[in-house]
């Protein structure tokens, strides 16, 4: 078996492992069955879906012709660490962290926090584009979690509210 794209290989093999993760994971919870489903139910059928994509993925990656064997490059590390920390930091400004007594900042400022770290992460992403994105992303957010659903968590910092 020869490998003909490195990319879509690990590709599908990254999504076998975390569709495995989650089904597996998803066993700790009732799963139920279709008509009266468990808390468990969707990310066991998550998980397997996935894992079957997985499979899929990794059955072109070493049956289809790719020109030049799409090797994998190096790790983009600036980007990579720029989205997993926007969401870091989205995490901190909405919870707050309590053990530095740092308070929470509330839902508008974590999304506008989360989306202008991680344009940073794009070459040649404008600051217009991206406030502009917060905007849409922070009213959708609103509309959707605080009034739709009703959820009840902060959405503006402690000195506005």
């Amino acid at each position: 078996m020869k490998i003909k794209s490195q990319k879509d290989f690990f590709s599908g093999l990254m999504f076998c492992g975390v569709g495995a993760a989650f089904a597996i994971g998803a066993t700790n919870y009732n799963i139920g069955t279709g008509a009266r489903m468990g808390p468990g139910y969707f990310p066991l059928m998550l998980g397997i879906l996935l894992a079957l994509l997985g499979l899929l993925v990794i059955a072109s990656a070493v049956t289809v012709d790719t020109g030049d064997g799409e090797p994998v490059g190096r790790i983009a590390w600036k980007p990579l660490l720029l989205v997993i920390g926007a969401n870091l930091i989205f995490g901190v400004l909405l919870g707050g962290l309590p053990s530095i007594g740092l308070p929470a900042l509330g839902l508008i400022a974590a999304i506008y926090a989360l989306v202008i770290v991680a344009s940073r992460a794009a070459k040649n992403f404008p600051i217009k584009s991206a406030l502009i994105l917060a905007t849409v992303l922070a009213i959708g957010s609103y509309l959707t979690f605080i009034l739709g659903l009703s959820l009840q968590f902060q959405v503006w910092p402690t000195f506005i509210s």
